[in-house]
């Protein structure tokens, strides 16, 4: 092949080349972004590079020379040449800064209107059909270029987050249809994190063997019932400066409360030890735990902030001289949720890791503690209900003015905090177990300090 021919049609790609790279970065910015720059892309793919430079070079056609043929290691190196121009025009369609902010936004406006279109449906509009629907779409979604997995990873969240609403409306329109079609998705399709609600929603390998329900009572003794206990993994709690100096002071606060009831261990097991102390000393009632928690929590939130809260979050009209004097408007619409979302920030130290969810009506103002570390750590219902449950109820509703609801599951060690929901009295409350826990460390030391057989329950 003579070489002007091969220098011709080398040339010829090279301006092929740059006028594919022209093409895209006139269209990057056009209407017809989405149609043309993929077909130049298509023209381009590594299919048509070295072979079809190959053929070119070679001069197979009618316009081969008479002239000594190019030798084969000349004719791959003119073609990986070229080739190395076209990765080039390549590049500078998937790098066009213009063509990347068009799509970006074009995929924004789009999940938007997915958002937006999903909090405008009514709560009936949420059937199985439809969160499956959402279920395969997220599942179908495949990062594959550098744009696209912004693009995807973007429209991934919105999918989450429709899939999310869907769960939320149906909670509040049919609660039975939605614990069916949570039990049924989660884990599998729907992480159980990504939940709306997880208070009736089975959590699987909870508890070793067949045996899943929560309040079965694995064994008995002297007469006293006994509750599974959770088999799953401990977790690790990791606690920031502020959980730790809020540990301190809280432990502090204990001791003052409790008459001088302290204990030489550090950290959570320490105030464990103090909590129980505290329950096992003579003559001592759940009532007495009750009112020292209360008084500990008063001290930690100070004098400050229960009258800030009770008159901008809960509506109480403070003491002004007139007729309206302690008259409840509230709780104002937002004090449920905005007690959820700030609440986690100074909860951590006690509880471990908790996150706003929905409440069981479907209502914002939920919160999941993921496990409790105070339930954990303790093993104890008498602790968690007369410690926990129950004085942090009574201290949001008689102290601050809002209602409270804490609901613990013994086989997950979550727990649900609804603000906002008045809370049933435990003795009628279906959802919280009679007897102890079967692995509850000081159940023979309470029993013997109480001479109560049942000293666990309510």
């Amino acid at each position: 092949m003579d070489s002007t021919i091969i220098w011709q049609r080398c040339s010829q790609w090279r301006m092929t080349t740059t006028c594919l790279a022209a093409l895209i970065l006139l269209t990057d910015v056009s209407s017809s972004f989405q149609t043309l720059p993929m077909t130049a892309h298509r023209i381009i793919t590594p299919s048509y590079r070295t072979s079809s430079l190959l053929e070119t070079i070679r001069g197979s056609d009618s316009q081969e020379s008479s002239a000594s043929p190019i030798s084969e290691k000349a004719a791959l190196e003119l073609a990986e040449s070229a080739t190395a121009a076209i990765d080039l025009a390549d590049k500078i369609y998937t790098s066009s800064a213009w063509g990347r902010l068009f799509a970006e936004a074009q995929e924004l406006v789009e999940c938007i209107g997915v958002a937006m279109g999903t909090l405008v449906q009514p709560d009936s509009s949420a059937t199985v059909d439809t969160i499956l629907k959402v279920c395969d779409d997220i599942d179908q979604l495949i990062i594959q270029e550098e744009l696209m997995s912004r693009n995807l990873s973007l429209r991934r969240k919105v999918l989450e987050f429709r899939r999310y609403q869907l769960l939320g409306k149906m909670l509040r329109f049919d609660y039975n249809a939605y614990v069916a079609t949570a039990s049924f998705l989660s884990p599998n399709r729907i992480p159980r994190t990504q939940l709306p609600n997880v208070q009736d929603i089975p959590y699987k390998d909870a508890v070793k063997g067949d045996n899943v329900d929560a309040f079965v009572q694995v064994r008995s003794i002297r007469g006293e019932p006994l509750i599974a206990d959770c088999e799953l993994e401990d977790m690790v709690y990791t606690e920031s400066a502020l959980d730790q100096f809020l540990l301190w002071l809280f432990r502090n606060f204990v001791e003052k409360n409790t008459g001088g009831v302290s204990s030489t261990k550090a950290g959570i097991q320490g105030l464990l030890e103090q909590g129980q102390k505290f329950m096992l000393q003579e003559g001592q009632t759940a009532e007495s735990q009750h009112k020292m928690v209360k008084s500990t929590l008063g001290d930690l939130m100070t004098p400050v902030l229960p009258p800030f809260y009770r008159i901008f979050m809960s509506g109480i009209v403070p003491k002004l001289g007139n007729d309206m004097d302690g008259k409840q408007l509230g709780p104002w619409f937002y004090a449920p949720w905005l007690t959820s979302f700030v609440t986690p920030t100074f909860f951590g130290f006690l509880v471990g890791p908790s996150r706003p969810n929905l409440r069981k009506d479907g209502q914002l103002g939920g919160l999941i503690v993921e496990k409790c570390k105070f339930l954990q750590e303790s093993g104890c219902k008498g602790l968690c209900l007369h410690q926990c449950k129950i004085p942090a109820q009574e201290f949001f509703q008689q102290e601050l003015g809002l209602p409270l609801t804490v609901s613990p599951n013994f086989v997950t060690q979550e727990c649900q905090w609804s603000f906002g929901e008045t809370p049933l009295p435990v003795q009628e409350d279906p959802t919280f177990p009679a007897g102890c826990l079967a692995g509850c460390k000081s159940r023979d030391a309470l029993v013997q300090a109480t001479r109560n057989t049942n000293a666990c329950s309510y």
